[in-house]
């Protein structure tokens, strides 16, 4: 009996119970990252620091050069049948964020919107100096995207002002400025879900940061 005994406790321990995909974390440990100094000149010296701004550059000017062009030809064209429309501007942007953040979130951690550089830095996960070069890079990269698209097709990118998005018929201003506020909060909330610590103990998935 006694020996029956051993076997039924030790096969307990061997095969515990499971718990339902995604609540395992809570019996995980993590190991949450110490706030990044707000100034940190060491990293000037290391080629990774450089190397991401680049990569921030890069992205940004891919991100305007397509989706500038894409807003350019659905406006210019007489009848939107014969472009992507609305629906083909939003896969534009939502498509070529998901690519460039897939290929830079090793390297940079895939900002590409000094939205999001910010955000990460009031919360302490970037210091100054990185975010600072972030942004700057970030603004470079856009300005050099869009002179790009205005190298290649001055006279319509001056017809359709640039590709600028504008308000349309039956919204206000202060509409339009909502739904920026609304859409850059659920971005800035996706990118912290997706590096929070926490979620390197889950066993579920975790949102894409685009």
């Amino acid at each position: 009996m006694e020996g029956k005994e051993e076997d039924v406790s030790l096969g307990a321990n061997k095969y515990s119970e499971r718990q339902p995909l995604g609540t395992s974390a809570q019996t995980k440990d993590y190991k949450e990252p110490p706030p990044a100094p707000l100034f940190e000149p060491g990293e000037l010296k290391s080629w990774s620091f450089w190397r991401a701004g680049i990569a921030e550059f890069v992205a940004t000017f891919l991100f305007l050069y397509i989706t500038v062009l894409t807003v350019m030809g659905v406006s210019k064209s007489p009848s939107k049948c014969s472009t992507v429309g609305i629906q083909g501007i939003a896969w534009a942007f939502g498509g070529m964020i998901f690519a460039l953040v897939y290929c830079t979130a090793g390297i940079s951690g895939g900002h590409i919107n000094p939205a999001v550089t910010f955000g990460l830095f009031l919360a302490r996960k970037l210091s100054l100096t990185r975010a600072v070069f972030y942004i700057v890079m970030q603004c470079l990269g856009a300005i050099c995207g869009a002179g790009v698209v205005k190298g290649f097709q001055p006279k319509i990118y001056q017809a359709m002002g640039g590709g600028a998005n504008v308000v349309n018929h039956g919204y206000t201003k202060g509409s339009g400025l909502g739904a920026e506020i609304i859409g850059t909060f659920v971005l800035v909330y996706t990118v912290f879900s997706a590096t929070d610590a926490k979620r390197n103990a889950r066993d579920s998935h975790v949102p894409v940061s685009a």
